[in-house]
């Protein structure tokens, strides 16, 4: 006997991130690592949490120690809101619920609307944690299209013919997890529509929102609703923002900013799962944006842009013909689409064994396992050098799949 026998049926559907394994490779020494979307450590406001960290041990520490409320500490929630209303949507601190980065986020919403059945509407490709995230409530996957030429009656039928409804279109509109392509907003505005047609929700993942790099910002798909709407609690999209790619990713303070109805049932999941997130870090992370926020970002843009630029320049210069790739306006990715008949997770194999060379392979990025000829490129964590190395040897690991 085994507990493996009595596990629940869902933890079938629970798969390994090929990204938390690749990860590992950043250790090994002579691996140049294009695989990881993280920050650069070297780029984190250190001093200020420092700073931050000491001064709350000092005057506050009784309550950053203590238990705290689920919808997370007041003063962070209200700096959201008021962070929130900078980019077009006005909210209240009630509106705000924090969690444990936004991939807790992703779990909760899935849990929240799912059944086993139900259709998720989600790019093709797609943030692979966000299949992570609802892969267990035993979703159907459609292939979301903003501006293409599927209707919502198609969606319905589909997801009607499988005994189950359309609950949610998922998506990163800025800068996504992999491609780093933005919708605009026609895009975005058609997306509303076919939400309401629908009667689904929109889950906007916004975690690069604020790393452009060039171009004119679009609103987010929550701003142009509200403008509609007039009120939160009117709205069906749901916003889940982080500081994981502007101040840390270790600290795990995220946010989720949608109507009360949405909010109030979020935070019995957060009471049933861990209480509250870490009321220590909520209060650091609250006196390092308060103090420093914009004028960080302002400079991870100017970083962050040099790098794009420095990789989209040895993309030019290296890449083979019939190689194509994507060019961001902001985000941490390039995504790449190889010749047909390349597999990405082959040309990997190759890459690491005779190049020493990491990428992310871009089939677990597709909900249906499609995507064989693509991979996804990080530049966040390699300064100019790197990228150009690491370039000739990507254009040389795949000449050899070419003869």
């Amino acid at each position: 006997m085994s507990l493996k026998d009595i596990f629940a049926a869902r933890t079938q559907r629970m798969k390994a991130s090929e990204i938390r394994e690749l990860l590992k490779l950043l250790d090994q020494p002579g691996i140049l690592s294009f695989a990881g979307g993280i920050p650069d450590p070297e780029l984190f406001p250190s001093g200020a949490f420092a700073e931050a960290m000491a001064d709350i041990m000092e005057t506050d520490s009784d309550v950053a120690l203590q238990y705290s409320v689920s919808e997370g500490y007041l003063p962070l929630r209200q700096w959201i809101a008021d962070h929130m209303a900078t980019i077009g949507v006005p909210c209240e601190a009630q509106s705000v619920l924090i969690t444990s980065g936004s991939q807790q986020a992703l779990d909760y919403l899935g849990k929240l609307f799912l059944s086993p059945g139900d259709t998720a509407l989600v790019n093709w490709p797609t943030y692979m944690g966000a299949l992570g995230a609802f892969n267990p409530y035993e979703p159907r996957y459609g292939q979301l299209s903003v501006n293409g030429n599927r209707s919502a009656s198609d969606y319905a039928a589909e997801a009607e013919a499988s005994n189950g409804r359309v609950k949610f279109a998922y998506l990163s509109a800025d800068f996504s997890n992999p491609t780093g392509e933005t919708v605009d907003q026609r895009g975005r505005e058609a997306l509303l529509a076919m939400a309401d047609e629908l009667d689904c929700a929109v889950i906007e993942d916004a975690a690069y929102q604020a790393l452009r790099y060039e171009g004119q910002d679009v609103p987010p798909i929550l701003a142009l609703e509200l403008a509609r709407k007039g009120h939160i609690d009117s709205c069906r999209t749901i916003y889940c923002g982080s500081f994981s790619k502007t101040l840390s990713p270790g600290l795990r303070v995220g946010w989720v900013v949608a109507a009360q109805s949405v909010i109030q049932q979020l935070v019995l999941m957060k009471q049933a799962a861990d209480l509250h997130s870490s009321t220590f870090n909520q209060m650091a992370v609250h006196r390092v944006a308060e103090k420093c926020f914009e004028d960080h970002v302002h400079s991870l843009r100017t970083v962050y842009g040099q790098r794009r630029g420095a990789m989209l320049k040895a993309l030019d210069a290296y890449m083979p013909e019939g190689v194509s790739w994507t060019r961001p306006e902001g985000g941490m990715f390039v995504w790449v689409t190889l010749p047909r008949g390349i597999d990405g997770a082959g040309l990997l194999t190759t890459a690491l064994d005779k190049y020493q060379l990491a990428f992310v392979p871009g089939r677990a990025f597709f909900a249906d396992g499609s995507g064989g000829n693509t991979l996804r490129l990080s530049f966040s964590c390699a300064d100019e050098a790197m990228i150009d190395e690491g370039m000739q040897r990507l254009g040389q690991a795949i000449r050899t799949q070419l003869t």
